[in-house]
């Protein structure tokens, strides 16, 4: 999810959602409001020009464009819905969801898409967006976390270098690490300023799940050995073999890019689009590329939290707003979409597009990958967002600067977490 627009553009577009009306406009022109989340240039461009695309060929079905914000995008809106003025269609990320689909705040959708969309979008995507037996979202964009390496600084060294078909372990992926540090440089930065969202993904591929839902539908924490291997990676990385920076685990992603680019750092793990400003920002002559996460007992598995487009179910216009959503996720115009964004469709036809298999920028890394991606771990877990932010959030960063150890760790996920998220089950 994306966290650069500031907070102000919410607001602007709380009051432009407020000031209008969903209904019917002049001459019973249909008037619907898809606020969008796009933030990067190329992104916003594609999603406007796709408006006006729409509205030069529906002129009895108008959709305006509204800037929302990822920075606060949950409590916007949150206040749009309780205030009864929600956008008709909602640009949101699929960890999100969860609350305001239970809430009654979304429309169902089986019902209201096209099987031509419902079929083009895999399964394991539709799950991301699937809560209490509905599905509340269409996700559409979704991208890999992946290892960005300093190019030159790989092929000096003389190690493998990993690929789709043969990724490095967690295990050769620590030992490469600590190969490539020393004289002050490390082998991995970690950003991990928000820890918990990245190691429940990357926990997928050694066979972690970290919540456990049982037969009547209750989700409970238990950290198992599977769930232990990607956080003992990196606190070792750190504490023991000294071969990532404790410096970058209060980091964003974008923070550990002047170190990278400075030679600091040979890999740092981030999401697939941050190549976009690692391609405008790279020193002249700074040679990267990108290398798949390391692949555990259940290979090149990780967990995606996908951009989504839902309907709000107090729109008075939920036909209209389905079939703007199909349109906009026609399989050419949602590879713009994935192109803007420098992410990777969900749908197995924009998937094809030749621009997102090239080599450069290595699209070609990323789109191999896709077929791993699946449903994060917490997507459908009620309370998950106080339990992250209240206990997982602080027992990570802990662990991981070596203040507490593996078992203490466990004890507070699963003690602390299980009673913040039994409030939510009773």
């Amino acid at each position: 999810m994306r966290t650069r627009l500031p907070a102000v553009l919410a607001v602007l577009g709380l009051l432009l959602t407020a000031c209008t009306d969903s209904g019917g406009g002049s001459g019973g022109v249909i008037t619907l409001h898809f606020q969008s989340l796009a933030w990067q240039q190329e992104s916003v461009a594609a999603n406007k020009e796709l408006v006006q695309e729409w509205n030069a060929a529906h002129p009895d079905v108008k959709v305006e464009y509204v800037q929302g914000s990822w920075d606060s995008v949950h409590d916007q809106l949150l206040t749009s819905f309780e205030g009864g003025e929600a956008p008709d269609i909602i640009h949101d990320a699929s960890d999100d969801l969860a609350d305001f689909a239970y809430g009654g705040y979304l429309a169902e959708l089986r019902e209201l898409l096209p099987e031509r969309l419902k079929s083009d979008i895999p399964q394991h995507s539709w799950e991301t967006a699937s809560f209490g037996g509905g599905v509340y979202g269409v996700p559409f964009l979704q991208e890999p976390r992946v290892l960005i390496a300093n190019a030159k600084w790989l092929k000096e060294s003389g190690v493998r270098v990993p690929t789709p078909e043969k990724p490095w372990s967690w295990d050769e992926f620590r030992a490469i690490a600590k190969q490539l540090s020393g004289k002050g440089k490390y082998g991995v930065a970690w950003p991990l300023k928000e820890p918990v969202s990245a190691t429940l993904n990357f926990s997928l591929s050694t066979g972690g799940q970290m919540f456990h839902r049982d037969a009547d539908g209750k989700v409970t924490v238990r950290f198992d050995a599977a769930d232990a291997v990607v956080p003992r990676t990196v606190h070792d990385e750190v504490n023991t073999d000294r071969s990532a920076s404790s410096a970058t685990l209060g980091m964003g992603g974008s923070d550990t890019l002047p170190g990278f680019f400075g030679g600091k750092y040979a890999m740092v793990p981030l999401g697939f689009s941050y190549r976009q400003q690692i391609a405008q920002q790279a020193p002249k002559g700074f040679e990267w590329q990108v290398l798949p996460a390391p692949a555990g007992a259940d290979g090149l598995s990780q967990g995606v939290s996908p951009q989504t487009l839902s309907i709000a179910e107090s729109s008075p216009h939920k036909k209209e707003a389905a079939e703007f959503i199909d349109f906009l996720l026609q399989p050419k115009n949602m590879a713009r979409l994935a192109l803007g964004d420098w992410m990777l469709p969900t749908g197995t036809q924009a998937l094809k597009d030749p621009a997102l298999h090239t080599a450069k920028d290595d699209w070609s890394t990323g789109s191999a990958l896709a077929a791993h991606l699946r449903s994060a771990p917490a997507q459908s877990v009620r309370g998950y967002p106080e339990w992250k932010d209240k206990v997982a959030t602080p027992a990570f960063q802990e662990y991981y600067s070596g203040a507490i150890g593996l078992a203490e760790l466990r004890r507070r996920l699963e003690r602390d977490g299980n009673l913040v998220l039994a409030r939510y089950q009773r």
